[in-house]
C-alpha cells in the first residue's frame, strides 16, 4: 500500500516539477525565501563569509586558481581568453556577481546555510551560471565547468543533489539558470547549500556565479478574469465594475489551501480577507482610488498556509484604475462675424469635438475662419487619454453680427477750395481716415474740403464693437490760375513777345483782345499793336471749376529817347540817368565813361537807371560819353552821345 501512495505522489509531483534541462520547477513557484545577489556597488565587492568559500578573496579583476572575487564587470582577463562581462545576470550595471577560478583539485567553492524554510516543503533551489572560458581558449582540450548542487540536513544527511555536467563554452558571454526542487523533510526547517567542483584545474574551468534563491515550488496556478481574453484590463475613475476572477490548479497538493492576495500600486501583497476559495469577485466601486491593482492566488499544503513563506503564487491579474483627463477648453470668444474664431482643448491624446451647423473636428486645436453668426452656440469636446478615459467638457462660443458699411458714393471729384459732404451708414460709430480735411471724423456726414486728392476710408462699428469699412475715393481738381506775365516796352514798329503761363486741371487758354497777336491762344504770342495797349490773358476750366484772369500791358515808345542830363542830388526829381525804351531791346549793352576813358557805368539785357555813382562814389558834374550797342538788327547797331551830371 506505501508503495501505491508512493507512485501516486511521484507522478503528481513529475506532472509540475520535472524539466528536461535542469529539473526546475514547472508549476508556481512562491516568494524567494532566499535571493543570494552579492549585492551591487563599484568594483570590487566585499568578500564572502569565511564559512561560505575556501577560495581565498582577491580584489582585483581576474582571479588565479582557486581564488575568487566579487564584481560588477570583468574585462579581458587571460590575455583575452575570458568573456568580458559587463553587467550581472539581471543586466544591472552595478550588480555584483562572483568570480571563480576553479582549484587544481575539484571540491567544494560554496557552502551556505539556509534557515527558516518550511518543513515538509517542496522547495527549488536555482542559481545563474556562465563559463567565462571563450570558444577559441585553452584548445585543444578546455576544462569545462561541471557542477553538483547538494542539499543537506544540518547533520550532513544529503536531502538531494544534482549535477549540471559540462557547461560548454558559448561564442558570447551567456548566463544559464540551473537548478532543482527538493522536499524538506518534516521537522526539517534548516538546510545546507554545497556547490563542488567536479572538474580539475588546469586551462579552463573558470565560472561566475549570481542569483541563488530557494522558493516555494508547487502545482501550476493559472488565474483568469471570467469572460476576458487576458489577464489584465483598465476602467476610469469614477467607473462601478465587478470582476470575477478564477484560478485553474494542477494536481501537486494533497490537501492544499488557498489565500488571495492584493497589491497596490506595487506595494507589498496582503491577504484578502475571506477571500480562500479559488474564485474572488472582486468589486471596484465609483469611490475607488485611482492606481494599479494587482491580485494573485496564494496556495500552500494546510498545514503550512500561515506562513507566507510555504506558499505558492499564481501569475498577477492587474487592473488598472485610470485618472480621467483634466481638461480645459479654451476660445478666442466673442468674435466679430467674418473674422477668425480659435479654440483649443487640452489633457489628452485624442479629441472629438460637436457643435453647431453640424461642426465636428479630432483636432486638439480649432480654428474656423470667417466665422458667422449660425456658428455661435455650445461646442462640446470629448477628451480621451492615453489610457482610454474620457472627460466631457464645452465651451460657449458666441459670434456677433458685424455691421455692413456703406457710403451714398464710392467715388466723386470737386474743385479745389470747394465743400462736399460725405455720408456712411451701417452702424452707431463712425470714424474717418485720415481725418484732415473734414469738418469731423466722428459723424457719420462729414463735410470734406480736402486740400488734393484723398481716399477716405470710415470705419464703421455697432453695439459689439465689431466693424466694417468702406471708401470713398475723393478726387480735388485744381482751379485754373493765369499769369499774363510783366508788362512789356517796345519800340513802334518793334513786335514784342508776351511771356504769360497758365495752371491748373482740364483747362484752356486765351488772350483778348486777340488784336495785333500771331496767336492769342498761345501763352507766348508775338504782340505787334501799332499803340499802348492792354492784354487779359483767361484760363478757363473744362471741368467747372471756374476762369482766372491776369492783366498786361504793352508800352509803345515812338523812338529810343536818352536825357542828356540828370541831377543827382537826391531831391526826388531826375536823380537818375533812365532809358525806358530800352526794354524793347533786350540784347542791350551801354556803356558810359569820364573824361580819361573809363567805364564808369556798365549795363546790360536789363533797364538799371545810373545814380551818377561809380563804385560808390559821386562822380563830379560834367559831360560823359556814353555808348549804346542794340545788338538789333532792325535798328541802328550803335548809339553814341554826351549825357550831363548837373550839381
Amino acid at each position: 500500500m506505501q508503495v501505491v501512495r508512493f507512485a501516486i505522489s511521484f507522478v503528481a509531483a513529475f506532472l509540475f516539477f520535472i524539466d528536461a534541462g535542469a529539473q526546475l520547477c514547472q508549476g508556481s513557484l512562491g516568494v524567494p525565501i532566499i535571493n543570494k545577489t552579492f549585492g551591487a556597488g563599484t568594483n570590487p565587492g566585499n568578500p564572502l563569509a569565511a564559512a561560505t568559500t575556501t577560495y581565498q578573496y582577491v580584489s582585483t579583476d581576474c582571479p588565479n586558481d582557486g581564488y575568487y572575487t566579487v564584481r560588477n564587470n570583468t574585462n579581458t582577463c587571460f590575455s583575452n581568453s575570458w568573456h568580458s562581462i559587463a553587467t550581472d545576470h539581471t543586466g544591472d550595471s552595478g550588480g555584483y556577481f562572483m568570480l571563480v577560478n576553479a582549484s587544481v583539485q575539484p571540491g567544494a567553492f560554496y557552502v551556505d546555510t539556509v534557515r527558516g524554510l518550511c518543513s515538509g516543503a517542496r522547495f527549488e533551489f536555482a542559481t545563474w551560471i556562465m563559463n567565462v572560458l571563450k570558444t577559441t581558449a585553452c584548445s585543444p582540450s578546455p576544462i569545462m565547468p561541471n557542477l553538483t548542487f547538494s542539499i543537506e540536513q544540518t547533520n550532513g544527511t544529503l536531502i538531494q543533489n544534482y549535477s549540471t555536467g559540462d557547461i560548454p563554452s558559448q561564442v558570447n558571454p551567456t548566463w544559464q539558470q540551473f537548478g532543482f526542487f527538493f522536499s524538506t523533510p518534516v521537522g526539517i526547517s534548516d538546510i545546507v547549500l554545497r556547490i563542488v567542483n567536479n572538474a580539475p584545474g588546469g586551462c579552463g574551468n573558470d565560472l561566475a556565479l549570481d542569483d541563488i534563491t530557494f522558493r516555494p515550488c508547487g502545482p501550476q496556478l493559472t488565474p483568469a478574469i471570467t469572460g476576458f481574453p487576458v489577464n489584465t484590463d483598465t476602467i476610469c475613475e469614477g467607473s462601478a465594475v465587478s470582476y470575477s476572477f478564477t484560478c485553474t490548479v494542477s494536481p501537486g497538493f494533497s490537501n492544499p489551501s488557498f489565500q488571495w492576495q492584493q497589491s497596490f500600486n506595487g506595494g507589498p501583497f496582503t491577504d484578502i480577507p475571506g477571500a480562500t476559495n479559488t474564485t474572488l469577485i472582486q468589486n471596484f466601486l465609483t469611490t475607488t482610488a485611482t492606481g494599479t491593482y494587482t491580485f494573485r492566488l496564494s496556495a500552500a499544503e494546510a498545514g503550512n498556509m500561515s506562513s507566507a513563506l510555504c506558499r505558492v503564487v499564481s501569475p498577477l491579474i492587474t487592473i488598472r484604475v485610470e485618472k480621467n483627463p483634466i481638461t480645459s477648453v479654451t476660445g478666442t470668444s466673442p468674435v466679430c462675424e467674418g473674422s477668425v474664431l480659435t479654440m483649443a482643448a487640452t489633457g489628452g491624446t485624442q479629441y472629438l469635438w460637436n457643435g453647431p451647423a453640424a461642426f465636428s473636428s479630432t483636432s486638439d486645436a480649432i480654428t474656423i475662419n470667417n466665422a458667422q453668426v449660425a456658428q455661435s452656440g455650445k461646442y462640446y469636446v470629448l477628451v480621451s487619454n492615453a489610457a482610454g478615459c474620457n472627460r466631457l467638457d464645452s465651451i460657449t462660443v458666441i459670434v456677433n453680427p458685424s455691421p455692413r458699411a456703406s457710403t451714398s458714393f464710392s467715388t466723386a471729384a470737386i474743385c479745389e477750395g470747394d465743400t462736399l459732404q460725405l455720408l456712411s451708414s451701417g452702424g452707431t460709430t463712425y470714424s474717418w481716415l485720415p481725418p484732415a480735411g473734414l469738418s469731423s471724423a466722428v459723424v457719420s456726414n462729414p463735410l470734406a474740403f480736402p486740400r488734393s486728392s484723398v481716399m477716405y476710408n470710415v470705419i464703421v462699428g455697432n453695439s459689439f464693437n465689431c466693424r466694417d469699412t468702406a471708401t470713398i475715393d475723393l478726387l480735388v481738381k485744381t482751379r485754373p490760375r493765369a499769369n499774363a506775365g510783366p508788362d512789356r516796352i517796345t519800340v513802334a514798329g518793334l513786335p514784342v513777345q508776351l511771356t504769360g503761363s497758365a495752371g491748373g486741371q482740364d483747362i484752356t487758354y486765351t488772350w483778348s483782345p486777340p488784336l495785333y497777336l500771331d496767336n492769342p491762344f498761345s501763352l507766348l504770342p508775338i504782340a505787334s499793336p501799332p499803340a499802348e495797349i492792354d492784354y487779359t490773358l483767361s484760363v478757363i476750366s473744362t471741368v467747372g471749376c471756374g476762369i482766372a484772369t491776369d492783366v498786361m500791358k504793352v508800352y509803345i515808345y515812338k523812338d529810343l529817347f536818352v536825357p542828356t542830363g540828370f541831377t543827382p542830388n537826391n531831391d526826388g526829381l531826375n536823380d537818375n540817368w533812365n532809358i525806358p525804351a530800352l526794354a524793347a531791346f533786350p540784347n542791350f549793352e551801354i556803356l558810359v565813361y569820364n573824361r580819361n576813358g573809363e567805364i564808369v557805368f556798365q549795363n546790360s539785357k536789363t533797364s538799371k537807371p545810373w545814380d551818377g555813382r561809380y563804385k560808390g562814389l559821386p562822380q563830379p558834374a560834367g559831360v560823359y560819353i556814353y555808348v549804346i550797342h542794340l545788338n538789333e538788327t532792325t535798328r541802328t547797331g550803335l548809339l553814341k552821345g554826351f549825357v550831363q551830371i548837373i550839381r
